[in-house]
């Protein structure tokens, strides 16, 4: 018998972690795995894309750096999952957000993909509705967590 999965997505925000929450509940009451997921951009072509749409772009990141916060958004929390019992795994992926939520479900074999109703706000907003994106295109179920 193989473990059921459950894919959740975080970006490290306040409303991100309530749907990282939600999943480690339903994880519990199934017995099933987390996986974590956060992506993060290239940096040059969202910095191309934030000057295009005629956005200011902030101080300059490295594409180093953006992956070693993407890593830390995922362990904190991975880790906070598995304080609660949930088996977790982290997975950070360069690239679209929903993208990689997809990728890591198919990867996974999960039954459900666990995201926040809220994306991204400001400037990033531009890049896409992550939620919506995954609800239109995912091969699995998707739950969307009020957030707010």
């Amino acid at each position: 018998m193989s473990t059921q999965s459950i894919v959740a997505g975080t970006d490290g925000s306040a409303s991100a972690d309530r749907a990282v929450e939600q999943a480690g509940k339903l994880a519990l009451a199934l017995g099933a795995t987390v996986h974590v997921v956060t992506a993060y951009r290239d940096t040059s072509a969202a910095s191309w894309m934030a000057a295009a749409g005629g956005f200011p772009v902030g101080e300059p990141i490295s594409d180093e750096d953006a992956r070693i916060q993407a890593e830390e958004v995922v362990t904190r929390a991975r880790d906070h999952l598995v304080s609660l019992g949930v088996d977790a795994h982290g997975h950070v992926c360069s690239g679209d957000p929903a993208q990689a939520l997809m990728t890591v479900a198919d990867d996974q074999g999960a039954e459900m993909i666990v995201v926040g109703n809220r994306g991204m706000s400001g400037a990033r907003r531009v890049l896409g509705s992550v939620p919506n994106s995954v609800s239109h295109n995912a091969t699995c179920g998707v739950l969307i967590v009020p957030t707010t």
